[in-house]
């Protein structure tokens, strides 16, 4: 719809003028290595709330939530949406928890090797980085997707674009410019959906002609009841709901929020806020599969619907529409790798200056980014490896968590019942390519068998002394010397 140095020049525009902003932003507010970090005790409530949404509001979006509803209807967006939400509020209770264990923490990571030892420290870090990869590639790979059905742009130069200036900024400013460029980007994000939303009701219609193409051709999709849809938003609910909790985005911004009272108020409506935008966007499937020739791309059902409706200037909106999704997410998890390196390498490296662990951090991040920009040039599916890295996660979840309320619960458990989870897991995880019928299953047999393991294991344990929790307090030291 667009050519392809026309398409470019906007990319180019759109995202250096985010880039600009954000390093002119940490050049006046360049701070301590804390700072870069954890930005501690820095956000009010209204701050918090519109960093978690633009860094929940992924170009994934655009694809995922209408994709689910062509095969799993309206029961698996309701699930999608309520997933969605659904790591926000259970990060109140449990942010909550870790700042009153370690009010001068840092991240997730920092907590495990204080708690439980270096063999569950270094299960989860695997654990942790594996998904944060995973997600950092599925987003550019849906922004130079989401290029290609606008312009002839190549896969590898929309990738090499986007991820070149989110490292610009977030490699300068850390979590700081990340927050700052959120709120930016917030205020592009929400016009920008609900014009796409009014556009969408338009092209379809109304609801009208949708349910009755669907009543015709998949009524199913419609029926709440339908089994397939139950178990499919049920896999949604509890694939996002434990995976989200292992973000070191998500407990970066524990930290940065300026109490526990506006930690809680900004996840909450963070929360809330993010589940109707999940819902609408699930939306465009229902109305793809009931409009929409049957041999057409699901995994493009939204654009499907929209595109031959849209006036060509918001085809060029959809470019810093997806472009401020995509750099909201990525520089989150880009963030949160610095940040881990960072704190690991004051562990590791206790008389290094600040400046030092600083230009550690980003020389690792950016050499992150090579791999990630290979994956997302390809184009490739990164479905599978997202649900392998839901499954690691949900066998983590019990163990890691219940560590933090019970001072019996030692290394020895955690490790070992979190082995057992995946071990059981994966016997039920599809293999690629295989039918996903026993995909719930596997997750929930991998988040339970934990809570068992650990209750079978903890009578041989009853000698190992209890956790001292002010050991937390008394051993996190502040980052810079």
């Amino acid at each position: 719809m667009l050519s392809t140095h026309a398409a470019l020049i906007w990319l180019v525009l759109f995202a250096g003028g985010f880039a600009c902003a954000s390093v002119m932003y940490a050049r006046r507010h360049a701070g301590t290595l804390e700072d870069f970090v954890v930005a501690r005790n820095s956000q009010g409530a209204f701050a918090t709330l519109l960093t978690l949404l633009a860094s929940s509001l992924g170009a994934w979006i655009l694809f995922s939530p209408a994709q689910a509803a062509t095969w799993g209807g309206l029961a698996a967006v309701i699930g999608y949406a309520i997933g969605a939400m659904s790591p926000r509020i259970a990060m109140i209770p449990l942010g909550k928890r870790m700042r009153e264990l370690s009010p001068r923490g840092h991240t997730l990571t920092e907590f495990l090797i204080l708690r439980f030892g270096r063999p569950m420290y270094g299960l989860t870090l695997a654990i942790m980085l594996f998904y944060l990869f995973i997600a950092l590639s599925a987003e550019i790979t849906a922004i130079a997707k989401l290029i290609t059905l606008i312009a002839p742009v190549p896969l590898w130069l929309t990738a090499a674009i986007v991820m070149g200036t989110t490292l610009l900024y977030t490699s300068w400013g850390g979590l700081r410019a990340s927050m700052f460029t959120d709120r930016m980007q917030t205020l592009v994000i929400v016009p920008l959906l609900l014009v796409l939303l009014a556009f969408g009701w338009n092209a379809v219609g109304g609801t009208g002609p949708t349910i009755e193409g669907l009543q015709a051709r998949a009524p199913q999709l419609l029926d709440l009841t339908d089994p397939v849809g139950i178990k499919a938003g049920l896999t949604f609910f509890f694939a996002i709901l434990l995976t989200g909790l292992f973000h070191q985005g998500n407990w970066q911004r524990v930290y940065a929020a300026k109490d526990a009272r506006t930690m809680r108020n900004g996840f909450l409506l963070g929360g809330l806020l993010v589940a109707p935008f999940i819902f609408l966007m699930g939306l465009f499937g229902l109305a793809y599969v009931g409009l929409a020739p049957a041999n057409g791309d699901s995994s493009v059902a939204l654009f499907s619907v929209l595109l031959p409706n849209l006036p060509t200037w918001f085809v060029i909106a959809l470019i810093p529409l997806g472009l401020a999704l995509v750099m909201s997410t990525a520089d989150t998890a880009i963030s949160a790798v610095a940040s881990i390196i960072a704190v690991d390498m004051r562990r590791l490296m206790p008389g290094a200056p600040a400046s030092r662990l600083k230009r550690i951090s980003r020389i690792s991040i950016i050499l992150l980014a090579i791999p990630v920009m290979i994956v997302a040039s390809q184009g490739y599916s990164v479905l599978y490896l997202f649900l392998l890295a839901d499954l690691l996660c949900s066998a983590a979840a019990f163990p890691v968590f219940y560590g933090m309320y019970s001072k019996r619960h030692d290394g020895f458990t955690a490790t070992a019942s979190t082995i057992g989870g995946l071990a059981a897991g994966l016997i039920l995880f599809p293999a690629p390519g295989a039918s996903m019928d026993y995909l719930l299953e596997s997750f929930l047999v991998a988040a339970l068998v934990p809570v068992v393991l650990t209750l079978v294991i903890r009578p041989f344990r009853s000698k190992q002394p209890e956790f001292d929790f002010a050991h937390l307090q008394a051993s996190v030291k502040k980052l810079d010397l």
